[in-house]
């Protein structure tokens, strides 16, 4: 596995997230793992009852948030790019941050779609209805608030295999094959660690950037997804057994931010 840095990066926030914080997404898998870092860093978390007060329910949201007062931010959850343009709205004319998550999807995932590596200012191309929505609401959080950090991320692993992530992924292959994951050669992913990726996210909103970032540990690095197997078998102690094949030629890596966040090498 040749490149990338031998060790992690120092970015982070250098001072405590004091305030209450808004995550949208508490149910899904990256935002607890946010929320558990600004609650070492200091800060209070609530989240969006979306029982208690529906996304496009405008009133209700306008009220929830005078409620909250929240210190910032994080666009985590799916739902209408409208509710992601009114949560940037109110950042702006709150002056606090927001950080929106979209992903490497909003370039599609098809074999013949433009091939990668991706740049921050690269327009996204994706042809199908997940990453032509995620493409949708970045551009409902610009509009809104052209300050707002709009950060594209990857595959997600989380050592613990729970929820939608590559190792529950990756482990369910294998138990479906007696062990067995195929992995073609040609497939550079955009991949980090979801701790890794929750980090650079709390980060992110205590800094000064601004605009679209790319989070991808992979982006340096370069390893292709038979090599990812397993490094990431290594590190969740499963036995996998790597079929290599040809079958994908493709570059999905999002490069242009590797300062924001450690590279895969940083966990030899």
């Amino acid at each position: 596995m040749a490149g990338g840095r031998t060790r992690p990066l120092a970015f982070g926030p250098m001072r405590r997230m004091d305030g209450t914080w808004l995550i949208t997404g508490l149910n899904g898998t990256v935002a607890p793992k946010v929320a558990e870092r600004l609650v070492q860093l200091g800060g209070d978390v609530v989240g969006w009852d979306r029982g208690a007060v529906p996304p496009d329910d405008v009133a209700a949201g306008e009220a929830y948030l005078a409620a909250v007062r929240p210190a910032g931010i994080f666009h985590l959850g799916m739902g209408a790019e409208a509710w992601a343009g009114r949560l940037a709205g109110y950042a702006r004319d709150h002056a606090v941050p927001i950080v929106v998550t979209s992903s490497v999807s909003v370039f599609g995932d098809a074999p013949d779609d433009p091939d990668g590596p991706f740049r921050p200012d690269d327009a996204p191309t994706a042809r199908d209805d997940y990453g032509s929505y995620k493409a949708r609401c970045e551009t409902a959080v610009r509009e809104a608030h052209p300050e707002a950090v709009v950060a594209r991320i990857g595959w997600q692993a989380d050592p613990e295999g729970l929820g939608n992530n590559m190792v529950a992924q990756l482990a369910a292959q294998a138990d479906a094959a007696g062990g067995l994951v195929r992995a073609s050669r040609l497939w550079r992913p955009a991949t980090s660690w979801m701790a890794d990726t929750a980090a650079a996210l709390v980060a992110l909103a205590a800094s000064d950037r601004s605009g679209t970032v790319h989070l991808d540990s992979n982006a340096a690095d370069g390893w292709t997804f038979p090599e990812i197997v397993r490094y990431v078998a290594r590190h969740t102690g499963h036995a996998w057994t790597v079929e290599e094949h040809e079958e994908l030629d493709h570059d999905t890596r999002l490069i242009g931010d590797e300062d924001l966040i450690a590279p895969l090498s940083a966990r030899p």
